[in-house]
C-alpha cells in the first residue's frame, strides 16, 4: 500500500507563505523558508482549486501562469480551503489553529462546525483567537489588504483565518477590470501586503470535473486575470500565486454510502470532514479504526487520532485544539469518496479534495 504524502511543515507548506513573505517585511522573527525574492510590496494571489498536477496537465490553456517561474509547496491537512485559507492567514499548520477541515468537531459546543454555514451566534475569533498574520504585518508597519467576494467581509471563517486587513469588496466577480483595479489600489503605499481571492475555478471541478470543458474555460480565466493583474501593477510589486488544494475526479463507482453498510457507523457518534477525508467521532477509535481499513483496504489510509498526530499529519498540534480532528480519520489513497445521504449537496460533486494524494496536496508557488 502507498504512503501518504504527510506535508513538510515549517519547510514547504501554505503556512509557510506569509511569514517567508513578512521576512521580507520587517515582521519580528520572521524567516524566509520558501526563498522568495526581495520586495517591499506583495499582492498573494489565492486561485481556489489550483493544484500543481491539474496546472501541469493543462498548461496549454494557462501560458500566463504555466510561463511563471515557481514550485510545488504543500497544503496541510485536511486539503480543503477552510483550513487552507487559515493556515495561509495564520501561519499556522493545522493543528497550530484548529480549524480542522470542512467541518469538524467544535467540542466547546458538542457538534460538528460547518465552516461554509457557519452559525450567527459563534464568533470566528473565539474559535481562532490567535493573531493572524495580517495583524503581525499591520504591527510591523505593513499597510494591508484583502480583495475577496464582498459576503465574504465578516464572516466567522473569514474573521478565525483572515483578520485584520482592510477590506476590499468585489460586487461582481466576473468583472476582472474592477477586480484589478482594486488590487492596484491595495499595492499603493511604502510597505504593502494583499491578500486575492479567485473561486471560479474550484466550483468548476465540484461540479463539472476537473478536465472539464468548464474546469477548462475557468482555468484560462484565471490566467487571464493574473495576465490583467501583471500588466496592471507596478514593476516593484511581487506578485506571488499559489493555490489552497488540488482535486480529485470521483466516479459513481467509487462512492462508499455509510447507510448502505450500516456496520461501519454503529459506533460513530458525529461524522465530519468532506468526501475523501472523513473525521470520525466514536469513544472505541483503535476498534472503528480497524473495522474501517479492514472494509477499504488499499483504498483508504485509515489512523486513529493519535497515529495521525504521531505521523505529521497536521503539524504541531496544541493539546487544547487536538480533540477538534477525528478521534478516527479515514483519508482516501485512490480516487474514492465516502459519503452519507444526510449530506445530499456531496452527492452531486464531481471534483473533490482533501486527502493526503500528491495531487490534493501539492499546489503551485510562482512568482512574478
Amino acid at each position: 500500500m502507498t504512503r501518504p504524502a504527510v506535508p513538510d511543515y515549517g519547510v514547504s507548506t501554505l503556512s509557510d507563505l506569509l511569514p517567508s513573505i513578512g521576512a521580507h517585511l520587517g515582521v519580528p522573527g520572521a524567516t524566509d523558508v520558501l526563498g522568495l525574492p526581495d520586495a517591499h510590496r506583495y499582492l498573494l494571489v489565492l486561485i481556489d482549486g489550483l493544484g500543481w498536477h491539474q496546472l501541469n496537465d493543462h498548461a496549454a490553456h494557462a501560458p500566463n501562469l504555466s510561463g511563471l517561474a515557481g514550485r510545488w509547496i504543500t497544503s496541510g491537512v485536511p486539503s480543503t480551503t477552510a483550513t487552507s485559507i487559515t493556515s495561509i492567514g495564520t501561519g499556522l499548520p493545522p493543528g497550530g489553529h484548529g480549524i480542522a477541515g470542512y467541518s469538524f468537531w467544535y467540542p466547546q459546543a458538542r457538534t460538528v462546525l460547518n465552516t461554509l454555514r457557519w452559525p450567527a451566534d459563534l464568533s470566528g475569533l473565539d474559535v481562532q483567537p490567535q493573531l493572524t498574520y495580517f495583524e503581525r504585518l499591520a504591527s510591523a508597519g505593513v499597510r494591508t489588504s484583502t480583495i475577496a467576494p464582498a459576503h465574504f467581509a465578516g464572516s466567522g471563517l473569514t474573521t478565525a483565518a483572515l483578520r485584520g486587513p482592510a477590506f476590499l469588496p468585489v460586487t461582481d466577480e466576473r468583472n476582472r477590470r474592477r477586480r484589478v483595479d482594486l488590487a492596484v489600489q491595495a499595492a499603493a503605499g511604502e510597505r504593502t501586503f494583499s491578500y486575492f481571492y479567485e473561486r471560479q475555478l474550484d466550483h468548476a471541478g465540484h461540479v463539472h470535473g476537473l478536465g472539464s470543458p468548464q474546469w477548462l474555460t475557468e482555468l484560462a480565466a484565471a490566467d487571464a486575470l493574473v495576465g490583467a493583474l501583471r500588466a496592471a501593477l507596478p514593476d516593484d510589486v511581487r506578485m506571488v500565486i499559489t493555490g489552497d488544494h488540488g482535486m480529485v475526479n470521483v466516479p459513481e463507482d467509487r462512492r462508499l454510502l455509510v447507510e448502505d453498510e450500516p456496520d461501519l457507523m454503529a459506533d460513530v457518534s458525529a461524522f465530519a470532514g468532506e468526501g475523501r477525508f472523513r473525521q470520525l467521532m466514536t469513544p472505541v477509535p483503535d476498534a472503528v479504526a480497524s473495522l474501517w481499513q479492514d472494509r477499504l483496504g488499499s483504498a483508504a489510509w485509515v489512523r486513529t487520532r493519535a497515529e495521525a498526530i504521531d505521523e505529521g499529519w497536521f503539524g504541531d498540534v496544541r493539546p487544547q485544539l487536538a480533540d477538534r480532528f477525528g478521534d478516527v480519520l479515514v483519508a482516501m489513497a485512490d480516487d474514492g469518496a465516502v459519503l452519507s445521504r444526510s449530506l445530499p449537496r456531496e452527492l452531486d460533486l464531481v471534483g473533490m479534495h482533501g486527502s493526503l494524494t500528491p495531487a490534493e496536496l501539492a499546489v503551485p508557488l510562482l512568482v512574478t
